[in-house]
């Protein structure tokens, strides 16, 4: 492998300039819930028990594979992909909740499972960055169905534009095939109450409050989750003390540890 490759994406990139921040892996836990949240995305999990059993687990091998795919060089990325795939060409069969037949690669779930990823995405950088504006949204939806197609997501499946990406969102909340199951009720336990011994407990507990406050509000009812206009206003005040304090951060708090190894192993190869 070339000491030059910068993989798929590069430091230029607009999907470096957003994975790399600390404040928008928190995202992935709404768009955990998002996932969740469709019975046939879940029906797969449920019958290993993954899900219910560590979904900081499942959400941070998620993350492994996004930063493989983002800052890893091209074989790197390459393999993550095939690792995942790999996983996935066995998980299928019925789904015990609504009697339909799932397949981890069924391009619909595979689009939900990508939206939902994008979209949170967007919206934490929205919420506590806020360097992007709409063209650079886009880019970084472009940018992405490159890494969609690595996990047998055809590019032609997917919404051409941030604006239609959200429509799709909306129409499947809007369409009643998110019906949330005891699986992922489980979920959201968890997420509710991180493990007590985790080192970032007081960290996690609060990603998951904003993991289920930017919800659509139909998602979080079925969850279960009460939600008030004081935890909306709780929500909107710590995620702008978050946005205000991000720029002063030292750089190993604001920046993720993968972004900042790729950063270093471009630069020794310039």
């Amino acid at each position: 492998m070339p000491a030059t490759d910068q993989g798929f994406f590069g430091p230029a990139s607009v999907s470096w300039k957003v994975h790399r921040e600390t404040t928008v892996l928190f995202g992935g836990a709404r768009a955990l819930l998002m996932q969740a949240a469709h019975p046939l995305v879940i029906a797969g999990a449920r019958e290993t028990g993954f899900y219910e059993r560590n979904p900081w687990k499942r959400l941070e091998r998620t993350l492994q594979l996004t930063y493989a795919i983002t800052f890893g060089t091209r074989r790197e990325a390459d393999e993550a992909a095939e690792r995942i795939n790999t996983v996935h060409r066995s998980v299928h069969g019925v789904d015990p909740v609504t009697g339909k037949r799932y397949d981890a690669l069924d391009p619909e779930l595979l689009l939900w499972v990508h939206a939902c990823l994008v979209d949170s995405a967007l919206l934490f950088e929205q919420l506590t960055v806020g360097a992007l504006d709409e063209a650079g949204r886009q880019r970084f939806h472009e940018e992405q169905m490159l890494a969609a197609e690595m996990l047998l997501l055809p590019r032609e499946r997917i919404p051409p534009t941030v604006g239609a990406l959200r429509e799709y969102i909306a129409g499947v909340v809007a369409s009643g095939d998110l019906v949330v199951t005891d699986a992922a009720r489980a979920v959201a336990g968890l997420f509710k109450n991180p493990p007590r011994d985790a080192e970032w407990r007081p960290v996690l507990r609060a990603v998951s409050r904003w993991a289920f406050g930017t919800l659509p509000p139909s998602v979080r009812a079925q969850y279960g989750e009460r939600w008030s206009r004081a935890h909306d206003a709780m929500k909107v005040v710590t995620l702008a003390s978050l946005r205000l304090v991000r720029p002063v951060l030292p750089r190993r708090v604001r920046y993720i540890q993968p972004a900042e190894i790729a950063l270093a192993r471009t630069r020794a190869a310039s």
